[in-house]
């Protein structure tokens, strides 16, 4: 499948991807290709701000409704406001266009609770 080095996971299958103190985040192609046909995603105003462990959304496909996770605590500084015309955007290319939100991060430290791409292969194959 591929599981990209350059970010951290939740086991809920949440990618987080760090550059300076903004952590993008999105769902792992492994769980785009679970729920097959992404149908909407609900996703928070910026400005809003989270927990680590907080639900930021909704995904929905044709066969099912998801919570979305943030492994991270912070501030929503941008959505991607792609995904309300083509969320399908998830299936076809959930690590790069299909990402989702955009946080500024407050505690850049959560993220090593997080999960490695091995950690998280290894949970898939589990």
């Amino acid at each position: 499948m591929g599981v990209p080095t350059d970010r951290k996971y939740l086991k809920s299958h949440e990618w987080h991807k760090l550059d300076g103190d903004v952590c993008t985040i999105g769902i792992t192609q492994f769980a785009a290709d679970e729920l097959t046909d992404i149908t909407f995603v609900e996703l928070p105003d910026t400005g809003k701000e989270f927990s680590a462990g907080d639900s930021f959304g909704v995904v929905e496909s044709v066969k099912s409704t998801s919570d979305l996770y943030t492994g991270v605590s912070g501030t929503v500084t941008e959505i991607n406001d792609k995904l309300g015309d083509e969320p399908e955007l998830v299936n076809n290319d959930a690590f790069e266009g299909g990402w989702m939100i955009k946080i500024k991060v407050s505690n850049a430290g959560e993220l090593e609770k997080l999960l490695d791409a091995a950690a998280y292969e290894a949970q898939l194959d589990g």
